[in-house]
């Protein structure tokens, strides 16, 4: 099943192939404390969140790293 901006923070995380795409695209941000608060949220709530713009998440960036993580599968 591909991931889409409905998938789950969390379904991603779970997945190692997942991890290594968006680790290169926001080094660190899968191992901050902060991720696991979001892992219940859907991608698209994430996004919706000021944090997220703060920390450089556009809705272009996630949808480029989900068709490369989709690619992958």
């Amino acid at each position: 099943m591909a991931y889409t901006l409905l998938s789950k923070v969390g379904e991603l995380l779970k997945d190692p192939r997942a991890v290594q795409v968006i680790e290169r695209y926001v080094p660190g941000i899968t191992k901050n404390p902060l991720i696991m608060l979001a892992k219940g949220k859907t991608l698209q709530s994430l996004l919706d969140m000021p944090q997220a713009k703060s920390a450089g998440l556009t809705n272009e960036m996630v949808t480029k790293v989900l068709a490369e993580i989709n690619e992958k599968k």
